[in-house]
């Protein structure tokens, strides 16, 4: 069995800690079981390396989300890099034909998708393990994991059984409602209705073929590069909604989705994060503060506060979901971003003329990490080192450097840094246009830097 995780959203319902490469999977709010703060995401591959699954298991995602997901959960998983985001069915096709070309699954492997981000019991996964016998065994075109509902909630779709729903065995599905209203919900639940949690299997050759019909390439690498063309649709609509025959595994476990400030803070691990004083009288109350200067809150009731980089947010929890409606309409780049070397926080952004653009940066590199050996072509940079050293590779030597350093960084310029200790450094940026793909990465392991370094003319002062 194949398990593929899917890794994408945008971040919106968790604004201002949640971005385009920061989705909700990544923020470390949870209680892990050594007492740390850990993420979704952790979690989700903690859970599935106690069920024996981690060797089985890819991950699909976008490009603005490799480095968080290898930052958080290494570096020796493998990740299926979707050229841009097109909802869940070119995702799930990108990996079918990953599996299928890349790793020479053979097209009777049973393939099980899920999103990266459940919050489940270790049970739930494994379930997950139980689909593949449900699979053969009913000779279905998919199998779903279905939830016992504990309430009447119009946030979920509903999964309606064909007869009756026996706890320990798969059912054959009827029919699916999507999100009904809270009193149709009531109804569908007396039907022994479950929810639908975004679980998906079917054997690799079934997708393989719908593929083909659809006169789609099988080739990895061909549907890579023309995964701009694919229909931008979702899984359910274009796959679940027109397969004859489905069946249904319920789950009866805890399970939760934790999309909104009000469902995530009933989870965190303590009610305050970060800097800043929250009083023993406000009630059900929580505050989240990434900013250096600390934020007080005073006697209030039922109230996230959150604070970012990228904004603030006081809101109601029970109105803290309108917040995506609310940014909906946004198009702020990243303030901050975490990557597999440490992480960034723009400080200042400035437009001089329609040409001429600045952007300052608070950079910091983890010890023992580094970045790429790269240039750029559309902007000058220079760096202030701040904190800690470092090794520095320019276009012809390494040196080392150290707080009070100033490197001055031209277009055109290779330039890559290695922190020896925990390195910040203050990078200024100008240039016409300032973008994350001007990057022209040439090396990104270090010690294949210093090799070439090695090798070449050029000089290692250490």
């Amino acid at each position: 069995m194949k398990l593929v995780l899917l890794s994408g959203g945008s971040g919106k319902r968790l604004w201002p800690l949640s971005n385009d490469t920061r989705s909700k999977q990544f923020l470390k709010v949870l209680e892990g079981r050594d007492g740390q703060k850990e993420s979704m995401v952790q979690r989700v591959w903690n859970q599935i390396e106690a069920v024996g699954l981690n060797e089985s298991t890819v991950i699909a995602t976008s490009k603005l989300q490799r480095d968080m997901i290898r930052g958080q959960v290494g570096t020796d998983i493998p990740l299926i890099i979707e050229p841009e985001r097109r909802d869940t069915f070119p995702a799930i096709a990108l990996a079918a034909s990953y599996l299928h070309c890349e790793e020479q699954a053979s097209e009777d492997e049973i393939v099980v998708v899920l999103p990266v981000d459940p919050y489940v019991e270790d049970g739930f996964f494994e379930r997950v393990k139980d689909l593949e016998s449900v699979l053969r065994d009913s000779k279905a075109d998919l199998a779903l994991m279905g939830v016992t509902p504990t309430y009447p909630s119009s946030k979920y779709g509903y999964i309606v059984p064909e007869g009756s729903v026996e706890e320990d065995s798969y059912f054959t599905v009827d029919c699916f409602t999507e999100k009904p209203s809270e009193e149709a919900a009531v109804g569908l639940i007396n039907q022994r209705a479950l929810w639908n949690c975004g679980v998906f299997a079917f054997r690799l050759g079934y997708l393989l073929q719908i593929l083909q019909e659809k006169s789609l390439p099988l080739s990895f690498e061909t549907l890579h590069s023309e995964y701009a063309e694919l229909p931008k649709i979702s899984f359910d609509y274009e796959v679940v909604e027109k397969a004859n025959h489905i069946v249904a595994l319920p789950y009866s476990g805890y399970w939760k989705d934790l999309g909104t400030w009000n469902t995530l803070t009933e989870e965190m691990a303590t009610s305050q994060i970060g800097k800043g004083v929250l009083t023993d009288d406000s009630d059900n109350t929580h505050l989240v503060n990434e900013l250096d200067i600390p934020v007080t809150v005073l006697g209030v009731k039922d109230v996230v506060v959150a604070a970012s980089p990228d904004g603030i947010l006081v809101a109601d929890k029970a109105s803290s979901p309108k917040i995506k409606e609310i940014i909906g309409d946004w198009n702020y780049p990243p303030m901050y971003e975490e990557r597999l070397w440490g992480w960034s926080r723009v400080l200042d952004y400035a437009k001089y003329d329609e040409e001429t653009e600045m952007v300052t940066k608070r950079i910091h590199i983890s010890k023992g990490k580094n970045s790429t050996y790269h240039y750029h072509n559309l902007r000058d940079e220079v760096w202030t080192i701040v904190r800690g050293e470092g090794e520095l590779a320019l276009d012809d030597y390494i040196r080392r450097v150290k707080a009070g350093d100033i490197i001055h960084l031209p277009a055109g310029k290779k330039h890559g840094i290695h922190a020896l200790t925990d390195l910040e450094f203050i990078e200024v940026q100008t240039g016409k246009v300032i973008s994350n793909e001007d990057v022209i990465r040439l090396v990104y392991d270090w010690n294949d830097v210093i090799k070439q370094f090695q090798s070449s003319r050029p000089q290692v002062i250490l």
